[in-house]
């Protein structure tokens, strides 16, 4: 009875041993299992993300159009010239544009065409017996219209209107955009790097009051 408890407290100390050496081992081998999961899965997220981020990144934004520096305004295209060559001798390329725009408006007063010209002319000689300012027009919509002056100011051509009406005729208006013309001195982007506060202030100062401002290369008339 002694030799039966004496071994079932070896056979117990020698199962205690092995289960304590087993246990590590299985841990050791199932627990990089597990970690790789999770790390696969990890990477996959990423990614994923990366992904989804790219999916809804917004469009790069467009480079602005660079612009050029403009130098003026001039009334003659000499006068921009000088300023082109004064610009030549410090190694700035430029070159001269012209620019057409609206000063203003005139004002037309004028008959409107008869039937033909024989009773333009009749009616043009009445007029003109009658000491007032008249022209037969022989071109244009108003072919074959009497023209009785173009006015600068509103008032003017009404003045006139009104005294013809007194005479006993018809006469009418009409709006003249009156275009005028003037010429600027263009730098490119890359000669504005050689254009400091110091030089247009010189520049200024040798040409009455020479402005500058900085527009789009492509947003001014015709170069010349």
């Amino acid at each position: 009875m002694r030799w039966l408890f004496l071994l079932l407290l070896v056979l117990n100390a020698f199962y205690y041993v092995w289960h304590q050496q087993q246990v590590p081992l299985r841990a050791k081998e199932v627990l990089p299992l597990a970690v790789a999961q999770q790390s696969d899965r990890a990477i996959r997220l990423l990614s994923e993300s990366e992904t989804q981020l790219r999916r809804e990144a917004p469009p790069a934004a467009q480079e602005p159009e660079e612009a050029c520096l403009f130098l003026g305004k001039f009334d003659q295209e000499a006068d921009a010239a000088q300023v082109e060559q004064r610009l030549l001798s410090l190694d700035i390329r430029s070159a001269t544009q012209a620019v057409e725009g609206q000063a203003g408006q005139d004002y037309w007063v004028y008959l409107p065409p008869l039937g033909n010209r024989d009773a333009s002319l009749r009616l043009l000689r009445e007029l003109q017996g009658r000491k007032i300012d008249s022209f037969l027009i022989s071109e244009g919509e108003l072919n074959n219209g009497i023209s009785l002056g173009i006015y600068p100011r509103r008032d003017s051509a009404q003045s006139v209107m009104q005294r013809l009406s007194d005479a006993g005729y018809q006469p009418q208006l009409k709006e003249m955009p009156r275009a005028s013309r003037s010429y600027w001195v263009r730098i490119a982007p890359e000669g504005r790097r050689l254009l400091d506060d110091q030089l247009l202030q010189k520049l200024a100062f040798d040409f009455n009051g020479l402005e500058h401002q900085i527009m789009p290369c492509k947003g001014v008339a015709s170069q010349r």
